[in-house]
């Protein structure tokens, strides 16, 4: 592929936006790249952690390819806002945790990518946002709907009609980052994260997932029973008798996702 980098170290995969003369900026081709590497993550049974970041030392992603859009007809504007759409929500689907690591700009698209994943972390120096309304159009990827979901109707209708751009310590007060490293540790703060979500149980990784995400759409007593069957794919697994067994041996459990 040539827009898209993806490597597997150990139980966690890297997806890498990779269009660094753009700025990773998305055309149709990066999406529908995308696409694909996400689907073939989605059912890698040894992947137990997944992570996206940029290519480019100055961006994540700077959100829709402006270039290629004043060329697009209006029916290509659409297909190619649909096609990104489908595809962050396939990230947003994964069964797999999922960690946006922001090591420059996000912008637009960029940012929509950022919100369809569980986490996000930033360094220092970057700068995102919203920013379509200066565009005279609105976030079209999730970017209305995942904003007001993570930190409420009215500071997200603030960000999205000002567009405004954020240092990654103001997203961190909005409750949009996990958390913020210096440039130079940025890496180490993702792998210390990535290393506490693998230390644990990778089935349960996912169910917890399902769970949560399933239940936030639900009222409390169906989110409830949501909880209880998801807690009941657990019982009968390996996993559950290996953690058992290690901590009464006092030693750190070895999970094999079964």
């Amino acid at each position: 592929m040539e827009t898209i980098r993806y490597e597997q170290k150990g139980h966690l995969g890297i997806i890498t936006l990779h269009r660094p003369a753009s700025m990773n900026a998305f055309n149709y081709d990066m999406v529908s790249e995308l696409g694909q590497v996400v689907e073939s993550v989605r059912i890698n049974p040894d992947i137990r952690v997944v992570l996206i970041t940029g290519g480019s030392g100055r961006a994540f992603s700077v959100g829709a390819d402006l270039k290629e859009r004043k060329t697009l007809t209006d029916e290509q504007v659409k297909r190619n806002l649909y096609k990104m759409g489908e595809v962050f929500t396939m990230i947003e689907k994964l069964p797999q945790p999922t960690i946006a690591m922001i090591n420059g700009f996000a912008f637009g698209g960029g940012m929509e990518l950022a919100l369809a994943c569980d986490f996000r972390i930033a360094s220092s120096e970057a700068k995102m946002g919203l920013t379509e309304t200066g565009l005279a159009i609105i976030p079209g990827a999730g970017g209305t709907q995942r904003l007001p979901r993570l930190i409420g109707e009215a500071k997200a209708l603030e960000l999205i009609l000002t567009a405004k751009r954020m240092t990654a310590e103001e997203a961190y007060g909005y409750g949009i980052i996990t958390k913020v490293a210096d440039p130079d540790s940025l890496w180490e703060a993702a792998g210390e994260f990535t290393d506490s979500l693998l230390a644990n149980g990778p089935i349960a990784l996912q169910q917890a997932k399902f769970a949560v995400k399933n239940g936030m759409n639900a009222d409390l007593q169906t989110g409830l029973a949501i909880e209880r069957k998801a807690y009941e794919v657990t019982i009968p697994t390996g996993d559950r008798i290996e953690a058992l067994n290690a901590f009464a041996e006092k030693r750190k459990p070895e999970f094999k996702g079964k």
